[in-house]
């Protein structure tokens, strides 16, 4: 018998030994990284680097894959599926807890694990230069005054620029024709004159803005951005809402821990690099690593953030089984 044991708990300890072991050489193959929105977009840009600068420290290719649909819908649904190996990666952003929120899925953020952050920047309400609102109150007023006339271009439904533009127009009683666009048209309607108006990614109509074709009227943070320290946010102009668009890594639940640390690690590692930071600070984006515990936190506190203001402009529509 006691021989038997001691066969039983060798043998356990050699099968523990090379699970450890397998885990320790993670990884052994290449690593898909889903993008969930199209492109030459502001994720896709982001992602690329991110995934180039991760390749670089696990020593495998991190694959940049895009999956676009449902304001991010179509990735975190992907990836929710996934095997938990580690091998399928979503590029999350903010629209983690906008998609799962205006119910483009049937479950919410945590039906994923989320390994941490990369970066921040703001949602800007953008015009352009030469149109005839110089303000965020101007443009809001003569939308209450002609609703269902003024058109606002965003990235999709369930996306974070969608929850900015509803939020921004519904708190401020404007009806306007909200316009789902791919990134590149939006720059491309606001020039032309398709469009009013758009609330998109900080970073891309900044080089507009700075060359004189385009102006920001708000951005969503709680606090002004160093880049544009003129531009008011929404709250400073009476609207109650608040919130960044982050960017960062999810894979599928259950994925062993050991694999989610390395991931953290390679993260942190690649983002504060010497060529990423500097890629960063070009594109004037905050760059602000954290890992998963600090990461799950913030996630809990923007996604009550979210729901609240989801709730006060009436587009709330989680269909997560509680």
């Amino acid at each position: 018998m006691k021989n038997l044991r001691t066969i039983v708990f060798g043998a356990a300890a050699i099968a523990f030994a090379l699970v450890t072991q397998a885990k320790a050489e993670w990884p052994e193959k290449s690593i898909q990284f889903i993008i969930p929105f199209g492109a030459g977009g502001g994720a896709d840009i982001e992602g690329r680097l991110i995934a180039k600068a991760m390749s670089s420290v696990l020593g495998q290719p991190v694959v940049p894959v895009n999956k676009p649909g449902g304001g991010g819908a179509i990735t975190y649904t992907f990836v929710k599926n996934s095997k938990p190996d580690g091998y399928t990666v979503a590029w999350n952003s903010t629209s983690v807890l906008t998609s799962t929120n205006i119910g483009n899925v049937p479950f919410d953020y945590t039906a994923l694990d989320h390994i941490g952050q990369v970066a921040q920047q703001p949602v800007p309400f953008v015009v352009k230069k030469s149109a005839r609102w110089n303000s965020l109150k101007d443009f809001m007023d003569e939308c209450k005054a002609k609703p269902n006339t003024l058109k606002v271009a965003f990235a999709g439904f369930g996306s974070a620029t969608h929850l900015a533009g509803v939020a921004m127009t519904q708190l401020s009683n404007c009806k306007a024709i909200m316009l789902p666009v791919k990134a590149p048209d939006r720059r491309k309607m606001i020039l032309s004159g398709e469009t009013d108006a758009a609330v998109d990614i900080f970073f891309v109509p900044l080089k507009f803005v700075k060359a004189g074709k385009m102006k920001f009227l708000a951005i969503s943070s709680g606090k002004r951005n160093p880049a544009t320290p003129d531009v008011p946010t929404a709250k400073e102009l009476g609207l109650d809402m608040e919130f960044d668009l982050f960017r960062g890594l999810s894979v599928a639940k259950g994925t062993p821990q050991a694999i989610k640390d390395k991931l953290e690690g390679a993260m942190i590692e690649a983002a504060n690099s010497k060529a990423f930071k500097s890629r960063m600070t070009k594109l004037k984006l905050t760059l602000a690593p954290m890992g998963q515990k600090e990461f799950g936190a913030k996630l809990a506190k923007a996604n009550a953030n979210i729901v609240a203001i989801m709730k006060k402009a009436g587009i709330y529509q989680s269909k997560a089984k509680k």
